[in-house]
């Protein structure tokens, strides 16, 4: 019988421009960068200098609170830029491609303590997080349970069913290496009725039951690793869960079985307005302008600087409600396999809202729009190419940040078993204690991002509920 998982709560967002089912190779990009910045609670140490010649899977910087976890170069190469922010921050660390880049070879582990020394060595251990804080796993540390999420339900999300096609075996040995490092079950969840889902059973399957697979169905959030997690096998204080993007296990069922350390990905590149949405196949930490350009420059005006055409809109490593903004020639984010592109929303609305709204999406019906049905035009996933714009989505937030009000929508999109709306309270006090009888360590920024995005009172509660997390890691730290 199969394991079901039905959420009711969360949100669809109906938002046009999702990735084509084709590949542009993108190899061919020079230019890579590895970021501090994208793992939580890390300090890092350098190990290498500008104008250094590294190898792909050579180790650039470590964390100075634990230096067996590496940060290793993507490519063949030279490092030509460091670059630090405010009081000498490392923000990224520049690696320009020289050569032909050949994967990194290492020798085939044979048991779990081979197999993390490997994983650490290669740099592939920076791509395992833990739960609570979102930060790297710790090599010390025992999980519950290991949990993959195979598929997003994120606003304009990729089709993991596509990018896995030919990689199968690979995510099965990925999944048994997995096993290996934890005495629990290894979770991974697909989405009811799509091209994995009824192979899974098979594919996955292991005589011991370490492997579990689960078949999820609802709206957004149902595809983040938080919710299954939440429904499958919940966060104590105490407990640690271990997560890892599904694309990365594959990874690393290549290392096991050939000894090849490959860190590619296929990355879904998506927008409303955009000339081409569809998937390139890029190497870890690539630089995205070469990319960008091509989606954004109008080619009905030959003379139109890219730069003008770029500042028209916000390019986003990750989902526009969870990723973060980088630059025209910004990097991908490393746990990342989509880019969103918006148009900027620099207007003012005449009369804001005191107007119909029909074309404004709504879900609290300050607008006529709120009296549609949310999936408006887009009836059991169909895109219809008449209405597939309807919907006006940009970056205007139409009214800046005003005094929290609790309208009691955060539970109509929240499928956890915590209150929201007390738990984000107790994260703007600052009480511990509160948070932790709430149900803190269950939970991460992007398990609210649904929420700040139906929130009246334009709050980043994001940045909220991360704040409360790193008090509480520090706490633990002592």
């Amino acid at each position: 019988m199969l394991d079901t998982i039905t959420i009711r709560k969360g949100l669809d967002i109906p938002i046009s421009g999702a990735a084509e089912r084709r590949v542009t190779d993108a190899r061919e990009i020079t230019t890579y960068a590895v970021k501090p910045t994208d793992y939580v609670g890390l300090t890092p140490r350098l190990l290498v200098e500008e104008g250094t010649v590294v190898s792909a899977g050579e180790v650039l910087f470590c964390d100075k609170n634990d230096e067996r976890i590496l940060f290793t170069s993507p490519v063949n190469g030279r490092v030509t830029s460091i670059v630090r922010g405010d009081k000498r921050k490392l923000l990224e660390l520049v690696v320009t491609a020289e050569g032909p880049s050949a994967p990194a070879v290492f020798e085939q582990p044979s048991g779990s303590e081979e197999l993390k020394s490997l994983m650490l060595r290669c740099g592939l251990w920076t791509l395992l997080r833990q739960r609570p804080y979102g930060t790297v796993a710790n090599p010390d540390d025992q999980p519950k349970a290991i949990f993959v999420s195979g598929f997003s339900s994120a606003p304009l999300a990729p089709d993991h069913d596509f990018m896995m096609q030919g990689r199968e075996t690979f995510l099965k040995k990925g999944l048994e290496a997995l096993t290996l490092l934890t005495e629990g079950t290894v979770h991974v969840c697909f989405k009811a009725g799509h091209h994995l889902a009824p192979q899974s059973s098979a594919l996955f399957h292991d005589a011991k039951q370490r492997i579990q697979t689960h078949y999820v169905k609802g709206p957004h959030p149902a595809g983040n690793v938080g919710t299954q997690i939440a429904h499958i096998d919940p966060i104590n204080k105490g407990e640690v869960v271990w997560t890892m993007p599904i694309q990365d296990v594959a990874v690393l069922g290549e290392l096991v079985s050939t000894g090849v350390y490959n860190p590619e990905k296929l990355v879904a590149v998506a927008g409303p307005g955009i000339k081409n949405p569809h998937y390139y196949r890029v190497k870890a930490g690539a630089c995205l302008k070469d990319i960008t350009t091509a989606q954004l420059l109008n080619t009905d005006y030959p003379k139109m600087e890219a730069g003008d055409t770029l500042r028209e809109n916000r390019i986003i490593s990750g989902d526009i409600l969870s990723g973060n903004q980088i630059a025209p020639d910004g990097f991908l984010g490393a746990y990342d396999d989509l880019v969103s592109i918006l148009p900027e929303g620099y207007y003012y609305d005449f009369m804001g809202w005191l107007m119909p709204g029909f074309r404004k999406y709504s879900f609290s019906r300050t607008f006529l729009s709120g009296f549609l049905p949310k999936n408006t035009f887009k009836p059991m996933g169909l895109r219809i190419p008449r209405f597939s714009s309807f919907w006006r989505f940009d970056t205007n937030t139409h009214g800046d940040e005003r005094p929290l009000v609790f309208t009691g929508n955060f539970e109509r999109v929240f499928p956890f078993d915590i209150y929201p709306t007390q738990l984000i309270k107790a994260c703007i006090v600052g009480d511990i204690e509160l948070m932790e009888n709430l149900g803190i360590y269950e939970v991460e920024p992007e398990d609210f991002a649904l929420c700040e995005f139906i929130d009246t009172s334009k709050t980043n509660i994001q940045a909220i509920i991360r704040e409360a997390l790193e008090t509480l890691r520090k706490e633990a730290k002592g």
